[in-house]
């Protein structure tokens, strides 16, 4: 979910769904908000802004179907799961979520606070305009590692967040079996990837850290976009967030001298954090895992929209295969010859 805006074309806005327009009834809202409009941004959810009683919320309800060019279903439970991650979140580090509203399980929707764009600007917007900023990425880095840290070897949080065949279906099959599918010579390495990812079970994982899904809060980052809530391998946050900061090198190659320094930032921030597991052997996995997801943006079921030009996507398979074909040991390695094209 982007920052919250009007969708275009506001004089053929649809009408409020009745469904949560009884929701915000039960919240006690009344039944005719002051204002309401969908907003932007997103391909798994409906989302609208609604303005009621003098509180400015945004309510979230799955969809079946994913607004992408590829057929691309996923189990609409998973509102319940990204809810579910905003409150044990919510308990680690009270200001990297938004305060949330309330839930209805039976419709598969929640309401959260709206969060102004003036005092919370998103950073995919901000690296995309060239403002950025290390610093960020290491607090990024460093409230991702604090989650995992405080989730880690956790029975009840990996009793709560179970879904295996959520993620399965909204992360491991649209990015990497695409891809192998794709990259048909690749196949087996990638399958070894996603074998490896789905086997490991060590932290409570949010499954889509991305600029897109991070806000700049006056106290640090601010997550949004849980669906793809895991009891998994914290590896793939990290792996899934890296990944963003160097893609972002194509359409802001002036910048890229800065996304290196914040790629650095973050995963030394992070790293600091890991005490479940040896560092090293978190390691491994992470940079086997970050050329998957890169192939997987130019050609999985979920292509980045910046990447437009074919000498771009080029760039991107030849770096991520030969480093998929052939993993390397540590963040630094990957980083070095994804940059070394941007020097």
């Amino acid at each position: 979910m982007t920052v919250p805006k009007p969708a275009p074309g506001s004089e053929a806005i649809p009408e409020f769904p009745e469904a949560m327009r009884q929701f915000m009834e039960r919240l006690g809202f009344g039944t005719r908000p002051d204002r309401a409009y969908p907003l932007t941004g997103g391909v798994s959810s409906d989302i609208w802004f609604v303005e009621a009683k003098g509180r400015r919320l945004c309510i979230k309800r799955a969809l079946p179907a994913l607004r992408v060019a590829a057929d691309w279903r996923a189990p609409v439970e998973r509102n319940h799961f990204e809810y579910a991650w905003f409150q044990r979140v919510a308990r680690i580090l009270p200001d990297a979520v938004p305060p949330l509203v309330g839930h209805d399980e039976q419709a598969q929707m929640f309401a959260m606070a709206y969060l102004e764009p003036e005092q919370n600007p998103l950073w995919k917007r901000q690296l995309l305009e060239g403002k950025i900023d290390p610093a960020f990425a290491g607090h990024v880095g460093e409230a991702l590692g604090a989650i995992h840290a405080a989730t880690a070897h956790d029975r009840q949080t990996a009793d709560e967040f179970a879904t295996d065949a959520n993620f399965h279906a909204i992360r491991l099959e649209p990015y990497l079996e695409a891809t192998a599918r794709v990259h048909t010579d690749l196949a087996a390495a990638i399958g070894r990837l996603v074998a490896t990812t789905a086997a490991t079970r060590l932290a409570l994982v949010h499954g889509d850290i991305s600029p897109k899904n991070i806000l700049i809060g006056p106290k640090g980052p601010v997550f949004l976009d849980a669906e793809c809530a895991w009891y998994g391998d914290p590896a793939f946050d990290l792996a899934f967030c890296l990944n963003h900061l160097l893609l972002k090198c194509l359409p802001v190659p002036q910048g890229a001298a800065r996304l290196a320094l914040s790629f650095e930032r973050m995963v030394a921030a992070y790293r600091a954090r890991i005490a479940w597991e040896d560092p090293a052997g978190f390691e491994r996995r992470c940079a086997a895992l970050l050329p998957g997801l890169l192939l997987a943006r130019v050609d999985g079921k979920s292509p980045v929209e910046y990447i437009i030009e074919d000498k771009d996507r080029d760039y991107v398979r030849r770096i991520a295969r030969p480093l998929i074909a052939a993993p390397v040991a540590t963040l630094a390695e990957v980083g070095h010859r994804w940059l070394a094209g941007f020097r």
